[in-house]
């Protein structure tokens, strides 16, 4: 790192933790409908009920419903207490409940009495201590198979599953473990508050499958259980765990999941033994249109959980805004592009890392999918991976293989080598073949990565060369421009203003408020202060 970058560089990271820090003491302290979710989950709720609606959403929509004053006191309490007033199971109370049996806001008036409050937060901590106990024993078996079979060499070489559902998925994943893939990607369905929002927005085409693929039903069709549903990912894990064991070494799954799905996805993740979550909240917020406050919440809660299982949490390597250069009508240039990419994965980590993610658990993306079509991509690689590696030495950097296009299948391996000699280890390379195809491309990532071991650089080494050092300084310039204005104005400067002049709303802005119950569930049950 050059004298005068590092200040530059300093002064990026400065504003990222300073916005991060304000923003992520309120989500701390908000909670959100799939926030909501998650505790019943975690209390062992599961399933569909009778309208085949995931029944953690049905008791949160019927409990809580569109008013944010129910939704700040939670649904915990009063789902405790009706357990212990009806002595139910949370499935038979859950069913109760979606039936309209049973009212839990009738319930939560039962919460003013001292006593009956003591034993709905010892129920309620009771049933969570059990779901962390799960959790924690996913962490220990990780943790002993990894000893058992040893980790893959960095970098980890991953792969998407192209199975739909659950009769094809176990299969292909065997196949491409025995291929050499140290990790595969699995999609996550729309989760339903999604495709509900968007349908009200008149957005269509979302797919959502509501019936049967969570019940577990005897006699289900695996053809009708998506790949990445709890029911498939739980059947993955055991397959995938064999397959590993075959090729004697540990192998990673790893889920996407869509918007507003944070708190839900980490759960599955820390139940399952899921080993990487792609979780970007700014992401979320500029390329998916979800309300900032909304966003902020439900991933501030899902790093809890995250953070306890042990699982990695991806970031992306920052969106494409094009918002502030639309009323000009002139196009960003590629410093301002990339500064402003770097800016919002740098809000990203920083967001993570305040809620305690550790840096060796987090994993970045290196390159924008759109660098291969850049001119000058070899030059803005390498500023771009040394600026990254300078700012984040612990944190794994991912490379993404972009879809094939006429310039990106002659560029990407060699921009992969240079970021790969920059980026050094730890780091992860995804690539885009199917199983039949994938051995090869093992063996050819590999071959990649030793060619970049031998000319390994360090940042300062990149940036001393003079192109490189003139791109990052315009990044990092870019970079600081975005922070300050999306400080000083707010997201506007970054998400622009709708054309019509209204007020913007992003999707699920009205599910997120702060909570006014002190009793938190997660924190009763893990002894967090």
């Amino acid at each position: 790192m050059t004298d005068l970058l590092a200040p530059k560089l300093e002064r990026v990271l400065h504003l990222a933790a300073d916005l991060a820090g304000a923003w992520g003491a309120r989500a701390r302290i908000s909670t959100t409908l799939a926030r909501e979710r998650a505790i019943l989950r975690l209390f062992g709720v599961s399933g569909l009920d009778r309208a085949d609606v995931p029944l953690a959403s049905a008791v949160v929509e019927r409990a809580l419903g569109d008013d944010p004053g129910r939704l700040a006191g939670g649904v915990a309490l009063p789902f405790a207490i009706a357990l212990l007033e009806y002595d139910l199971t949370p499935q038979q109370l859950a069913l109760d409940v979606t039936s309209g049996a049973i009212d839990l806001a009738f319930e939560a008036q039962l919460l003013h009495d001292p006593e009956r409050r003591s034993a709905a937060e010892a129920e309620a901590r009771r049933l969570a201590t059990i779901g962390l106990q799960r959790i924690d024993a996913n962490r220990m078996a990780r943790l002993e198979t990894l000893g058992m079979l040893g980790d893959a060499p960095s970098p980890w070489i991953g792969s998407a599953l192209a199975a739909p559902n659950l009769d094809a998925a176990p299969d292909e994943a065997a196949r491409l473990v025995a291929a050499g893939a140290d990790l595969l990607r699995v999609r996550v369905p729309a989760i339903r508050e999604l495709v509900l929002r968007l349908h009200d927005r008149g957005v269509e085409g979302v797919d959502w499958r509501p019936a049967r693929h969570e019940s577990g039903r005897v006699g289900e069709d695996p053809a009708e259980v998506p790949s990445g549903s709890q029911r498939a990912l739980s059947a993955l894990r055991v397959r995938v765990d064999q397959a590993a064991a075959e090729s004697r070494r540990y192998v990673r799954l790893s889920s996407a999941a869509s918007a507003l799905a944070a708190p839900e996805q980490a759960l599955v993740a820390a139940l399952e033994r899921i080993d990487v979550v792609e979780a970007d909240p700014i992401a979320e917020i500029v390329a998916d249109g979800v309300d900032p406050d909304r966003a902020l919440a439900d991933h501030a809660f899902a790093d809890r959980l995250l953070r306890r299982a042990g699982v990695h949490v991806m970031v992306g390597p920052g969106p494409l805004i094009v918002a502030p250069d639309l009323a000009r009508g002139v196009p960003p240039d590629a410093g301002t592009r990339a500064g402003r990419s770097f800016a919002m994965q740098a809000l990203s980590i920083a967001l993570a890392r305040g809620d305690g993610i550790p840096a060796p658990q987090l994993i970045a993306g290196a390159l924008a999918p759109w660098l291969v079509e850049e001119r000058d991509p070899a030059t803005q690689t390498l500023a771009t991976v040394a600026l990254q590696r300078a700012a984040w030495p612990e944190i794994s950097l991912a490379f993404e293989e972009p879809a094939p296009s006429g310039r990106s299948v002659a560029r990407w391996p060699v921009l992969l080598v240079l970021g790969l000699a920059i980026a050094g280890a730890p780091a992860v390379v995804v690539r885009n073949a199917r199983a039949g195809e994938l051995g090869p491309v093992v063996d050819a990532t590999r071959a990649t990565a030793a060619l970049a071991a031998e000319l390994a650089a360090s940042p300062m080494e990149a940036l001393a060369r003079p192109a490189v050092a003139a791109h990052a300084a315009a990044l990092l310039a870019a970079a600081t421009a975005t922070l300050e204005r999306l400080r000083d104005s707010g997201w506007s400067s970054v998400l622009g203003e709708p054309i019509d002049g209204s007020a913007r709303v992003g999707l699920g802005a009205d599910a997120v408020t702060e909570r006014t119950e002190a009793f938190d569930t997660l924190a009763a049950a893990s002894g967090e202060s």
